[in-house]
């Protein structure tokens, strides 16, 4: 990281270089970025962007993850908390290895900073998180850098936004000493009655509950 920041350093002190450039949600949307003379940061409001052949500005408002194309950096990576199936050991994990369906990269165990409802139903048995933060417990689970391929597939996987909707959530990664803003599959189209199941904290589909899931 130091060489690379010391080598940016270097050429946009020269002349202008063109960057891929990502949204607050981790994916590349504009494809080239001049930044004459200076360093990419977060918050700033920068010109001379090419947004898919048309010149624009960035709003302030976003988030930016910066990488020099010069260098064949890869593409930005979305971080995914999964708390259900497609956990290590339990019946979905394999879509993750999958190349594919894109890249995902195991980044930590975690838990949700706030609580959350886990509760597990259907004639499936499927383990839903109820996007009701506050109620219920902190829910285990690990976090995954994917690209957005993988994302995509995702959304389709987890039938989003009919089924699922990808919203965001706070973890906090264990043996990281922080937090991190995730992408998570959890629902606020649900049965009134569901919010009266049992709340889980550590999804296990062959756990104490006798609620096994039953693939498609």
């Amino acid at each position: 990281f130091k060489v690379l920041l010391k080598r940016l350093k270097t050429n946009c002190s020269t002349k202008p270089h063109f960057y891929r450039a990502c949204r607050h949600d981790g994916l590349p949307h504009l494809t080239r970025v001049a930044l004459p003379g200076t360093l990419p940061g977060k918050g700033v409001v920068w010109s001379g962007v090419e947004a898919r052949g048309e010149a624009t500005r960035f709003p302030a408002a976003w988030d930016l993850c910066v990488r020099p194309r010069s260098l064949a950096a890869p593409g930005c990576m979305a971080h995914v908390f999964v708390y259900g199936t497609l956990k290590t050991g339990q019946p979905n994990h394999r879509v993750l290895l999958e190349s594919a369906h894109g890249r995902a990269a195991f980044r930590g165990w975690g838990r949700t900073v706030e609580p959350y409802p886990l509760v597990i139903a259907g004639q499936r048995n499927i383990p839903w998180l109820l996007n009701l933060p506050g109620q219920g417990r902190r829910v285990a689970g690990e976090v995954y850098a994917v690209d957005e391929q993988m994302l995509r597939f995702l959304d389709e996987f987890e039938g989003c936004p009919d089924m699922y909707q990808r919203t965001r959530v706070t973890v906090a990664v264990e043996g990281a000493g922080g937090t991190l803003q995730c992408f998570v599959y959890s629902t606020a189209t649900y049965p009134p009655e569901w919010v009266h199941l049992p709340y889980h904290d550590d999804y296990d589909s062959q756990g104490e509950h006798g609620l096994r899931y039953s693939p498609r």
